[in-house]
């Protein structure tokens, strides 16, 4: 899905289904393809929203969320490594955490601060009070960027939801418009407060479903928290 009426009426239904994934990668014609032959599905994922939801705007704070990042190259690495390879300087490079963000700012000659950040299965709330903390000091907007995809085969049997490709970006500034205001919230995870079923879709698309719909709360378990997005009119 990829255009706002296809993830609006995603968002709506009775009964959502998460995205199917489909083959192919995002084309990201906003970048020169020397740049671009660098990233990979996740990188050209989160390059494809935050090309989108930022323009040509400058000087936004960006702040990358990814659960797992780029692990099916770290396996690739390691891999390359059991077996004596030689590693690619270019493949390394490109597995660090920062790396997608760090091809957004080189691409567009943007200086601006950048944060890369992973929370387990809490990472899109961790990465949402990030941002919230970069507008406390100041910054007008934030751009937020969420991707990840399935775990590389050797994890799989780790992954605790509904693992697929996806991505999306926010461009978040501090509430100034009534009945256009989201909370955030926690609070430590009691005894009655029950994880979402190992074949639910991720958090962070739920998180984005919620955004995208017009239920008044989403509370999501992880960790040790049970956090409670909110929407106030």
């Amino acid at each position: 899905m990829e255009t706002p009426q296809q993830w609006l009426a995603w968002a709506q239904a009775a009964s959502p289904v998460a995205p199917i994934a489909v083959a192919g990668e995002p084309g990201v014609r906003g970048m020169a393809p020397l740049l671009r032959r660098r990233a990979g599905q996740l990188g050209k994922m989160a390059l494809e929203v935050a090309y989108a939801c930022l323009g040509e705007q400058r000087d936004t704070p960006l702040v990358f969320c990814s659960r797992h990042g780029e692990v099916s190259r770290a396996v690739d690495l390691l891999s390359a490594l059991a077996q004596g390879e030689p590693l690619s300087p270019t493949a390394f490079g490109m597995a660090v955490h920062n790396a997608n963000a760090g091809l957004f700012s080189i691409a567009r000659v943007d200086t601006a601060q950048q944060v890369a950040m992973a929370a387990g299965a809490a990472s899109v709330e961790a990465a949402v009070i990030e941002a919230c903390a970069l507008l406390a000091d100041g910054a007008p907007q934030v751009l937020l960027v969420v991707a990840d995809r399935p775990l590389p085969a050797p994890f799989a049997s780790f992954e605790d939801c509904h693992e697929q490709p996806h991505a999306f970006a926010w461009l978040l500034q501090a509430a100034d418009v009534p009945g256009a205001v989201f909370g955030l919230s926690w609070r430590a995870r009691g005894s009655a407060d029950a994880p979402r079923p190992a074949n639910a879709m991720p958090a962070s698309l739920a998180a984005l479903r919620f955004m995208l719909g017009d239920a008044a709360t989403f509370e999501h378990v992880a960790n040790r928290q049970c956090w409670r997005w909110s929407r106030h009119a």
